[in-house]
C-alpha cells in the first residue's frame, strides 16, 4: 500500500474522526480518466458547489461504476476483460465494469468517446445533437452504455486507456470512492466541451501549471498532475504506465 500526507485541514478532520470513534462508510468503486493532448496538456473540470463530494474542486472526468457496467458486456476491442482483471487484480466482471465506467464517464463529463467501429478506428466528432441526446440519456440512466454503443455500431476501445493508479478516499469522508485512474489521449477529430451538469468550468493546461496551486483540487488530482509533470511529456507518461502497479491502493498515511 502506498500512502500520502493529508493537507493540514484534512489531517485535522481525520484526527477528529478517529477521536470520536467514527465508522467509515464502504467506498464505492469508481473510475477517472486523465485526458491528455499535445503539446502536453491535461483536462480538468470544476465540480459544481452543490456536489456532495469534491464541491468546487477541479478534478478529472470520472465517477462511480454503474451496476449495468458489470451486467452487460459491450462490444469490445483491445485487451480482453480477463487481461484487465489480471492488470487491476480484480475479478473479471469487476475489472470490466471499471473499464466500462471509465469510458462512459469521460463521455458523460467531457463529450469525448473512446470507441470506434472496430479495433482499428476511433469515432470522430461526437458533439452533434444526436450524440448529445444520447449523452444526456446515459447520465439520466435511461440508456445503458452497452446499448448506446450497439445502437451506433461501436465497440469500446479499451486499448486507449492506460491504467495509472488507484486512490481510496480517506475514512473520515462521508462519501468514499475506490477509484482507478487511467490516462487517455484525446482522439483526433474530437473536442472536449462544456457539458454542464456536475461541472461549471473546464480547462486544458500543462500538468505543471495545473499543480502549481492556481486550481483548488484534492490530493489525488494534484499528486497525479505532479507525477505527469515529472514524466515530462505524453509519450514518456504512457511509456511509464506499464511499469506501474495500478492495483496498489494509495491511502492517507502518517
Amino acid at each position: 500500500m502506498v500512502s500520502y500526507k493529508l493537507p493540514p485541514k484534512m489531517a485535522e478532520m481525520a484526527r477528529r474522526f478517529e477521536a470520536e470513534g467514527g465508522v467509515p462508510v464502504q467506498p464505492r468503486l469508481a473510475s477517472t480518466v486523465v485526458l491528455l493532448r499535445e503539446p502536453f496538456e491535461a483536462y480538468l473540470i470544476r465540480r459544481v458547489a452543490t456536489m456532495a463530494f469534491a464541491a468546487s474542486m477541479y478534478a478529472f472526468p470520472g465517477g462511480g461504476v454503474d451496476p449495468r457496467d458489470a451486467a452487460v458486456l459491450p462490444g469490445w476491442a483491445g485487451p480482453a476483460p480477463a487481461d484487465w482483471a489480471a492488470r487491476l487484480k480484480l475479478d473479471e466482471s469487476v475489472a470490466r465494469s471499471v473499464v466500462c465506467a471509465a469510458v462512459r464517464e469521460v463521455f458523460e463529463e467531457s463529450g469525448v468517446l473512446l470507441a470506434g467501429a472496430d479495433a482499428e478506428s476511433v469515432v470522430g466528432d461526437v458533439s452533434g445533437p444526436d450524440w448529445e441526446r444520447a449523452r444526456r440519456a446515459l447520465i439520466a440512466r435511461e440508456l445503458g452504455f452497452a446499448e448506446f454503443l450497439s445502437r451506433n455500431g461501436l465497440v469500446l476501445r479499451s486499448d486507449l486507456l492506460a491504467p495509472w493508479s488507484r486512490w481510496v478516499t480517506p475514512e473520515f469522508e462521508p462519501r468514499r470512492f475506490d477509484t482507478y485512474f487511467f490516462l487517455a489521449l484525446l482522439p483526433s477529430g474530437q473536442v472536449t466541451r462544456d457539458v454542464g451538469g456536475e461541472a461549471d468550468d473546464h480547462v486544458w493546461c500543462t500538468p505543471a501549471e495545473a499543480a502549481d496551486g492556481r486550481y483548488t483540487m484534492l490530493p489525488p488530482t494534484s499528486h497525479t498532475l505532479l507525477e505527469l509533470a515529472e514524466a515530462g511529456g505524453i509519450e514518456a507518461a504512457l511509456a511509464a504506465a506499464p511499469d506501474r502497479d495500478p492495483a496498489d491502493a494509495i491511502r492517507p498515511g502518517a
